[in-house]
C-alpha cells in the first residue's frame, strides 16, 4: 500500500472514532459561604477566600453576610472580580440607593437568564431569599441561596421554620421546574427539626462542622448546607467542605467553612 494511501486511511479511521466518541458532559460547580461581612481584617481575608475558591474553580458562588458601605466596595462584587464570575445578584432589605447595604449573593460565570428575591417573614428578622436562573450546555439550572435567623433558641427555631416554609413556597413559585440547587447559612443543625423541613431535597457536602472553632472558640456546628432536588439532569460527583485551612498566621478565610459540590448534566 502506497503511503499516501496508507496516511490518507489512518486519518479517515481517526475522523471516524472522533465522531463516534461522546461528547464530554456539561459540569457545574456550586460553593457556598458566609463571608462574616468586614470582620477581623477583610483585606487579609478577601485574600485567603480568593486563593481557595479559586481552587474549586467555581461557576456558582453563594455568599451571605455581604457587606457595602462607605468605605467598603461592595464585597460580593469585589469576590466576583478576583474570580473572573461576571455576573452578580446581590439582595439586600435595604433599599438599593443606600449607602450601607447588607445581604445575600449570587456570583456566576453563566448569564442570568431570570432572577428574583423575596424577604422572609417574620420581617423582623430582616432575611432574604435571592434567586437567579442560569443555562449550562442549553440547559436551565435554578439556583437559591439564603440566611436563615440565628438564635438557637425556641423563638429563633420558630421564625426560622416560617422562614423555611416561605423560603420553599419561592422555590415552588419560581423556575417551572428545571433542576435545582439551593444553599447557605440556615443557622440550624441536621437534626432540628426546622431542617428537617427540608428533606424533600439531598443533602450535600457531608457532615463536618461549618462554624465555631476558627475565630469563635465554641465548639463546632454544622449550620451551612448546599441541597440538590435528585434530579437526574444534575448529578453531584464530588461534595464537601472547603476554606477550613488556616495560613501561616492561623487566619482563616471567615468564621463558617464553604460547602461545595460539583455536579455533571448528563
Amino acid at each position: 500500500m502506497r503511503t499516501g494511501l496508507l496516511l490518507g486511511v489512518l486519518a479517515l479511521s481517526t475522523l471516524c472514532a472522533r465522531a463516534q466518541a461522546p461528547a464530554p458532559p456539561d459540569t457545574l460547580t456550586v460553593a457556598t459561604l458566609n463571608i462574616w461581612h468586614d470582620q477581623r481584617d477583610w483585606p487579609a481575608r478577601l485574600d485567603l477566600i480568593e486563593r481557595e475558591l479559586a481552587a474549586l474553580r467555581p461557576d456558582v458562588v453563594f455568599l451571605q453576610e455581604v457587606l457595602q458601605k462607605e468605605g467598603l466596595p461592595n464585597q460580593a462584587q469585589a469576590i466576583a472580580d478576583r474570580l473572573g464570575l461576571g455576573y452578580v445578584h446581590f439582595v439586600s432589605i435595604d433599599s438599593v440607593g443606600a449607602v450601607k447595604r447588607y445581604g445575600n449573593a449570587i456570583l456566576s460565570a453563566h448569564p442570568f437568564s431570570e432572577t428574583d428575591e423575596r424577604r422572609l417573614p417574620p420581617l423582623d428578622a430582616q432575611r432574604t431569599a435571592a434567586y437567579a436562573q442560569v443555562e449550562v450546555g442549553g440547559r436551565p439550572i435554578r439556583l437559591y441561596t439564603t440566611h436563615l435567623h440565628h438564635p438557637p433558641t425556641v423563638e429563633g427555631r420558630g421564625a426560622r421554620a416560617m422562614e423555611i416554609a416561605h423560603l420553599l413556597d419561592f422555590v415552588e413559585a419560581t423556575g417551572d421546574g428545571a433542576p435545582l440547587v439551593l444553599g447557605g447559612d440556615f443557622n440550624a443543625e441536621p437534626d432540628w427539626p426546622e431542617t428537617q423541613m427540608l428533606d424533600r431535597f439531598r443533602d450535600l457536602g457531608g457532615a463536618g462542622i461549618t462554624w465555631g472553632p476558627p475565630y469563635t472558640g465554641v465548639d463546632g456546628r454544622r449550620i451551612d448546607y448546599l441541597f440538590d432536588a435528585a434530579d437526574p439532569r444534575l448529578v453531584p460527583i464530588a461534595a464537601g467542605v472547603a476554606l477550613d485551612r488556616a495560613d501561616a498566621q492561623g487566619r482563616y478565610p471567615s468564621d463558617h467553612f464553604a460547602v461545595f459540590a460539583r455536579f455533571v448534566l448528563p
